[in-house]
């Protein structure tokens, strides 16, 4: 009889963790194809894990397919930039005053979309030209976007070339909008198009006179890169958080509470540092994300 009533309790038991590893809501976050998205994914997937979710991450995706598939329905959280949103799915070429308009306007836009900004991080991963640190040495006189130009421009030195990832030279806040506030004479002579890792590669070996740069990427202090400044304000700005689909966020409302104090916990410096991990130092983004979650514990008040 004990043996019966034993191996009833325990048939229950088990039953009760499988019900209750159903009930736990499904999230699935998606990346686009760089360092930081992945990063950020590891870090929110493994969170979230944390806190009784379960999660499935999609990386690799590019901005136009990651922003379709969560606007279906096929994904539920990305951690988007405020400028990407802005110009490139809201076709918004109005630049606005500052980061806190930027975030204003299209938390109201995408909320059309039944997309939620969530609290956002203290980060904006804007564009920056930048100067190789021979290059810089060379030509001290460069110091801004203008300078730049008119070296460009100097017919001797056409041969310079400039790299640029794909995506920015194909998109509409990229390279056209660029060229024409600025009158930068860049053409097939003098760009070469390649992947944004290896912009940076190509600038460390000298291989190029100037190279397209991300403001948090963490190889711009181990390459000693010279970020030009941004003198006629081209490029917007950047700030990143995470945004979910209404659907989601309505299901699970606590959500919101928990991604808070995680954005807050993201400045520059901050993601430099992982990002470095990452591109510099060749540690893998689940690595990264488990180490910075053991080194800023908290709970969905902010609290260690």
């Amino acid at each position: 009889m004990n043996k019966t009533i034993a191996l009833l309790l325990g048939a229950a038991l088990l039953f009760a963790g499988f019900a209750q590893a159903a009930e736990k809501p499904l999230v699935r976050i998606g990346a686009r194809v760089f360092t930081e998205q992945a990063v950020l994914a590891e870090i929110t997937a493994q969170y979230l894990r944390a806190n009784g979710f379960d999660v499935r991450v999609t990386t690799g995706l590019g901005s136009n397919i990651a922003r379709q598939a969560q606007e279906t329905g096929q994904l539920d959280l990305m951690w988007e930039y405020t400028g990407v949103s802005l110009v490139s799915y809201n076709h918004i070429e109005e630049r606005l005053p500052d980061a806190a308009a930027t975030f204003a306007r299209v938390k109201a836009l995408d909320a059309k979309k039944d997309l939620v900004w969530l609290t956002p991080s203290k980060f904006s991963n804007t564009y920056a030209l930048g100067l190789p640190r021979q290059v810089a040495e060379d030509y001290p006189q460069v110091n801004t976007i203008s300078d730049l130009d008119q070296v460009l421009r100097n017919e001797s030195q056409r041969t310079h070339l400039v790299a640029l990832d794909t995506e920015f030279a194909n998109r509409p806040d990229g390279l056209v909008g660029l060229r024409e506030m600025y009158g930068l004479p860049l053409d097939r002579r003098n760009i070469r198009q390649m992947d944004a890792g290896l912009v940076y590669t190509a600038m460390h070996n000298n291989q190029v006179f100037a190279g397209l740069v991300y403001t948090t990427d963490g190889r711009l202090n181990a390459f000693d890169i010279k970020l030009l400044e941004d003198d006629k304000h081209y490029f917007p700005d950047y700030t990143a958080a995470p945004v979910v689909r209404k659907a989601v966020l309505d299901a699970n409302p606590q959500l919101a509470a928990l991604l808070k104090p995680l954005a807050e916990q993201l400045d520059d410096e901050t993601m430099r540092q992982l990002n470095a991990k990452v591109d510099v130092e060749h540690q893998n983004p689940t690595a990264v994300a488990a180490a910075f979650l053991r080194e800023h514990p908290m709970n969905s008040e902010g609290q260690p």
